[in-house]
């Protein structure tokens, strides 16, 4: 048998992933799914009409846009196309996460930095959030909460203002550039309660809430793409999960190398841990810093991650740890797409201060766009930002050998569910407001 099972690891592995695992228990609403399928991929939730979900979050490039950092508002067509455009204002700050399992109980926290999440200090069905407030009642979970907000960011979906000139693209953005969010929201809403077929699957899907098209908000919308996500992109049957139902020649000798060094070793599950690869928490591991930043740092240009939402500075370049399911779909990595290789990506772990200082601009995908390549380099050819950077990595440098590093990334392309490659079937061919799907 080509997959005999090795020693045991240092750290145990997980139980695998069941369907009491997952919100609705496995089993969401079909009806419920097939809603938030049409409005993940509908335009009508953008500020243009230009750009939807499926935009940065597409089956075509593992649930990404296969770009370091996203081109949202003002670009067209998908992944290293979309910035065959010149109304590109700048590129999205963070790269756009994968999808994959996000329909887990156990995900409570979203966002790279982690500012939606379930309250823990409250009863369930309390969220802390971006809107504060302003955010209404009524959500699923976390994830539905997570999908009120990229259609208010003007780089992502709201569209452009320039206070300059007081000139808007359209009502949703100034709305954006008024941090109106319940403003956003309505607008939206009514777009969706003018739809007649959209209403009448709101009505279908919530019989008891919706008796007319007045009735639709946005979080029944939210609820809508939050069960989509959570169904659709499921991903638990890879090698590694087939592996931890029992089944012994479902890993081979490399990846059975790779799994021991991952849980013992190279130190990987320390941080990579549970069921899904994630300890649900943030962490500083130096990763080179891209783009136009979130405005910190003293010309603007980095990101200071989690400290940005705690309000702690011991959270400076925390971001937050990803799950591992279908990682070798999603590149590039990081939170800013700084490595196109998974192998890079490996080695930045094991030596993340030098990884950091002879970072290789050759590994990001940054497709030229004018009005941002400017930003692009901007805090990595700043020593005082790389050298912040640095002094805050919270990983020890570990050494592996070159077999040993193949074996390692071996594994990490074992958690690869297969039936996540047949991405045709979760496009849908029309959406009810007859704007274009395929471009």
């Amino acid at each position: 048998m080509e997959g005999t099972r090795l020693e045991e690891p240092v750290l145990p592995l997980p139980l695998p992933l069941e369907d009491a695992d997952y919100h609705d228990e496995g089993q969401p609403n079909l009806a419920k799914v097939e809603l938030g399928k049409l409005l993940f991929f509908d335009k009508l939730l953008s500020g243009n009409k230009n750009i939807a979900c499926a935009t940065c979050h597409h089956p075509l490039t593992g649930t990404t846009d296969s770009l370091s950092l996203s081109v949202g508002e003002g670009g067209r067509s998908l992944g290293m196309s979309r910035v065959e455009s010149d109304i590109i204002h700048e590129r999205v700050p963070r790269n756009s996460p994968a999808l994959f399992n996000l329909g887990a109980k156990e995900f409570k926290t979203f966002f790279h930095d982690g500012r939606v999440l379930e309250n823990p200090y409250a009863e369930p069905g309390d969220f802390i959030s971006p809107a504060g407030s302003d955010l209404p009642e009524g959500f699923d979970n976390a994830l539905a909460v997570q999908a009120m907000f990229p259609v208010t960011s003007p780089t992502e979906m709201a569209g452009q203002y320039d206070g300059g000139t007081d000139v808007s693209e359209n009502d949703i953005a100034s709305r954006a550039a008024a941090g109106d969010l319940p403003g956003i929201w309505s607008l939206l809403t009514e777009r969706l309660q003018g739809v007649d077929e959209y209403v009448v699957l709101f009505k279908s899907v919530y019989p008891d809430e919706v008796k007319e098209a007045s009735d639709i908000t946005f979080v029944h919308a939210a609820n809508a793409i939050a069960a989509f996500e959570a169904s659709q992109w499921r991903a638990d049957q890879s090698p590694f999960d087939q592996y931890l139902q029992g089944s012994e020649d479902a890993l081979n000798a490399s990846q059975l190398r790779g799994m021991k060094l991952f849980y013992g070793k190279a130190e990987c599950a320390d941080c990579h841990s549970g069921q899904l690869l994630t300890d649900q928490s943030f962490h500083a591991i130096g990763m080179p810093q891209l783009g136009p930043g979130k405005g910190d740092g003293v010309d603007g240009y980095e990101d200071f991650g989690r400290e940005r939402v705690a309000g702690e500075s011991r959270d400076r370049y925390k971001f937050r740890t990803p799950a591992l399911r279908n990682v070798a779909l999603t590149g590039p990595w990081g939170h800013a797409g700084s490595y196109r290789r998974l192998k890079d990506v490996v080695m930045h772990h094991l030596q993340p201060e030098s990884s950091l200082r002879q970072y290789d601009r050759c590994q990001a995908i940054l497709p030229s766009v004018p009005a941002a390549d400017v930003t692009d380099w901007a805090c990595m050819e700043d020593d005082q930002a790389v050298q912040a950077i640095a002094d805050r990595v919270e990983i020890m440098p570990l050494e592996l050998n070159a077999n040993e590093i193949n074996d390692l990334v071996s594994f990490l392309q074992a958690l690869t569910d297969a039936s996540s490659l047949n991405v045709l079937s979760q496009i849908p061919l029309s959406v009810p407001s007859g704007l274009p799907v395929g471009d």
